[in-house]
């Protein structure tokens, strides 16, 4: 069954789906996450209040800076993998937040508020957007395992995140009170950070980066795992297909993180380049959706293909594929094969 399974996500990830996606490129000005260079650069360019550094995670431009410190305070450890932190692990955490902005997928999708859109506050995050709430578990729980794990050295001030208007009780606000209720979430996240903090940059070698990337990544699908039941009420507020969406991308990045795969910035940039450019609405029919490329049609068919033929072996898909990947050389045949989707 295990070799049937892997047969099956093989198809499903098909050279000639592959052959496809190489005729698009990555524009330069798309590198990085809209807004980037006014992000705050560093912890201390938040407000502080109360001997406190208070941060607005429900502002766009302010969790961008939260990324944007994450990626500096890290950048020593991935010099040798990229120019100007290009190689840093970390950046497919901002890109995604940075085409979900782009996408509109931040904002209020129940309407009833203007959240996020250009005739109210176009930099909101709204707390019923299931993306956004969905990113917090992959914006603000790392970067407090981050401080935790000291990342940012002996900070003069605590950090205390600002809560959102509503469904309060769904997040948590200092490392404290995230370390009180969800242990397992900041433990994975400090122990990513703690790893790279103990290692020498100039002797972090390919070796060294495949147990980041396999920290990292089990992190990340930790996040999601939380995270994904805690916000299912708020599919309810997106269209039938954009729903399915959310739900068959947070199926495939299981598949993606056993690869380990590499979240650098060029990775990142080639892989989302064919990730839907605006929210799916009620109508939207796969595999022709006429303001979508044949790429962008060709990757969300592949992605419901994916997500149905694991429901339909109850998970043993997913857990081949897992076997498939448990050592280095599988991991790298793996990342091949996700690879070759990207590259000309």
């Amino acid at each position: 069954l295990g070799i049937h399974a892997l047969l099956i996500a093989t198809v499903t990830l098909s050279p000639v789906t592959a052959a496809a996606w190489s005729e698009n490129k990555v524009p330069g000005e798309d590198e990085y996450p809209p807004l980037w260079d006014l992000a705050p650069e560093n912890l201390l360019d938040f407000p502080v209040k109360d001997n406190k550094i208070v941060i607005n995670a429900w502002n766009y431009h302010e969790r961008l800076g939260v990324y944007k410190s994450l990626l500096n305070s890290s950048a020593k450890y991935f010099s040798a993998f990229g120019p100007q932190n290009t190689g840093n692990i970390l950046w497919g955490l901002a890109l995604q937040h940075g085409w979900q902005f782009r996408t509109g997928r931040l904002a209020d999708p129940s309407g009833v508020t203007s959240c996020g859109y250009e005739d109210g506050d176009l930099l909101c995050q709204s707390v019923r957007s299931w993306w956004s709430s969905m990113n917090y578990y992959l914006a603000v729980i790392p970067f407090l395992g981050a401080v935790e794990a000291g990342l940012f050295g002996q900070l003069p001030f605590e950090v205390e995140i600002l809560p959102p208007e509503e469904q309060r009780d769904d997040f948590c606000y200092s490392v404290a009170d995230c370390w009180s209720r969800m242990p397992k979430l900041m433990d994975d996240w400090k122990a990513f950070f703690e790893v790279n903090n103990a290692v020498n940059p100039a002797t972090f070698s390919s070796l060294k980066l495949d147990n980041a990337l396999g920290l990292m990544w089990k992190a990340h699908l930790t996040s999601i795992a939380y995270s994904l039941p805690k916000f299912q009420n708020r599919l309810k507020y997106l269209s039938d297909p954009e729903a399915n969406f959310a739900e068959d991308w947070s199926n495939a990045v299981d598949f993606l993180g056993a690869t380990h795969f590499h979240t650098d910035l060029p990775n990142t940039n080639k892989f989302q380049a064919f990730l839907p450019p605006r929210m799916l609405v009620e109508g939207d029919a796969l595999p022709s959706i006429s303001d979508f490329s044949p790429q962008q049609n060709k990757v969300l068919v592949s992605l419901r293909a994916l997500h149905k033929a694991n429901k339909l072996t109850g998970g043993l898909l997913l857990k081949s594929w897992q076997k498939a990947m448990s050592t280095e050389a599988g991991r790298k045949i793996g990342r091949k094969l996700i690879e070759s989707l990207t590259s000309s």
